[in-house]
């Protein structure tokens, strides 16, 4: 920890420092607030970050994302930091998923105006049938809603206890499509079953993918470790600006004389006080921001913040004697592991492992290491047959248990991002931002928290 004491005073409090909190700091830093942001952790990213391999030395994200171009707010963060280079947009929609007999084959959407690129890309796909393209046809209302640009309209028509098959069986999706575009893209935006996941944030992001630009569906692939892209550059950005970025700083939180609209953040030690803190935390540890006194006010939101469950995700790092696949990274149909991505074709020669993402892997997350890189592998060699002449000379497996919030229908409603106490902000994936817990939804949370704190002080 460092010995540098904190301020005794702020324009905000942010504490913790993924990406919703880091969204919010640099917005507010940006125009002129003095922010101080606190992490626990001992280093920025929350959820979102990587770490050193202690063998081969590679920096190893502790799990896979996928941007698109329909990630507005993530962008918008990116762009202010100076780092939206690093994660450029393919020009079009574009992947290639694989069965476990393995058959592979690439869905290529043409540079056609929304929604004409997804449904020719769709009936030119050889994984369908013809019935299954007819079927694909079915979602046109929602196609025509999202290049209005009306996504959260979309979305709010969808009943709230009807889940992603349920939205499925209503619209007649077939067998066929369904294995091998809406279930991937359900559990790789959800994280959990179509069975389990609730249909209204499905629906939310097949309207943001398939909005007015043709790049909305466009894949971000992060071309650097994640904090890489964003927490570092963030730091320095939020520093420049007299901010200040603290890790390895659990804070506590108490609320000051209503009459002063002023909190007292305690941590090192000391005791800072702000009009404003947003507290980025995840859902499951808003509780431990106060201590052993939640204020009264927020009971009842702290309460149901703790009542949410949580969905898995496990990675699977695996260490080759050659390459599996061409391109960065490959669908899997129908098995545990969903995507394959190459970091070697991502991160260039400094890298030299594949990454195998496993969503609401509630099973997998049981098992112990070894036996998940089994399963990882037999996978991997019935749906690419090259799989079976390879060796696998080093593996890591990354569990977080904690990886999102629980999406099915019946969960606490999500909470806004103003809260029943004055200068009191919530921010991150799992607050009310329409959205599934994604990188754009954590983005989209503070800048949401931010604009609140410059507005509330404007009154």
């Amino acid at each position: 920890m460092s010995a540098e004491p904190l301020p005794t005073r702020a324009d905000v409090v942010v504490i913790g420092a993924g990406v919703a909190g880091l969204s919010a700091a640099a917005r507010l830093a940006d125009v002129g607030r003095r922010v101080v942001v606190l992490e626990a952790a001992p280093r920025l990213g929350g959820r979102t970050t990587a770490f050193e391999d202690r063998e081969t030395g590679e920096r190893v994200d502790n799990g896979q994302h996928v941007l698109f171009g329909c990630y507005r707010d993530t962008y918008a963060f990116l762009r202010r930091i100076g780092s939206d280079g690093l994660a450029p947009l393919q020009p079009r929609l574009a992947l290639t998923m694989a069965d476990d007999n393995g058959r592979a084959r690439r869905l290529q959407c043409p540079r056609l105006p929304p929604p004409w690129h997804l449904v020719a890309g769709l009936l030119r796909w050889s994984a369908l049938s013809w019935s299954d393209r007819v079927s694909a046809l079915r979602i046109r209302p929602l196609l025509d809603a999202a290049r209005r640009g009306s996504a959260e309209a979309a979305a709010r028509d969808v009943p709230s206890d009807q889940t992603v098959t349920g939205w499925l069986d209503a619209h007649r999706q077939s067998a066929g499509i369904r294995r091998w575009l809406w279930h991937p893209l359900a559990i790789a935006a959800l994280n959990q079953h179509p069975d389990v996941a609730a249909a209204r944030p499905f629906v939310r992001v097949l309207a943001e993918l398939f909005g007015p630009r043709v790049e909305d569906s466009s894949v971000g692939l992060p071309t650097v470790p994640l904090d890489d892209l964003y927490a570092a550059p963030a730091r320095r950005f939020i520093e420049a600006r007299a901010g200040v970025v603290a890790t390895k700083t659990p804070a506590r939180l108490t609320a000051a004389d209503s009459n002063e609209r002023s909190w007292r953040v305690f941590a090192r030690g000391q005791s800072m006080e702000a009009p404003a803190v947003i507290c980025a935390v995840a859902w499951h540890a808003l509780a431990r921001a106060f201590g052993e006194a939640v204020p009264p006010a927020l009971d009842a939101l702290v309460s149901a913040a703790s009542a949410r469950r949580s969905s898995p995700i496990v990675t699977v790092n695996v260490w080759l004697d050659g390459p599996l696949f061409d391109g960065p990274f490959i669908g899997l149909v129908d098995g545990p592991i969903q995507w394959a991505f190459d970091k070697s074709a991502i991160f260039g020669e400094r890298a030299g492992h594949l990454s195998l993402v496993a969503s609401g892997a509630d099973a997998l997350a049981e098992m112990d290491a070894a036996s998940i890189v089994d399963r990882a592998t037999t996978e991997l060699r019935r749906a690419l047959p090259v799989m079976t002449s390879r060796r696998v000379l080093r593996s890591v497996v990354v569990k977080e248990r904690r990886a999102t919030f629980s999406l099915a229908p019946g969960e606490p409603p999500r909470p806004a991002t103003r809260t029943p106490l004055a200068g009191f902000y919530l921010a991150g994936d799992w607050i009310e931002t329409g959205l599934p817990g994604t990188i754009e939804s954590a983005a989209r949370s503070g800048h949401l928290a931010a604009e609140a704190v410059l507005a509330d002080a404007a009154r």
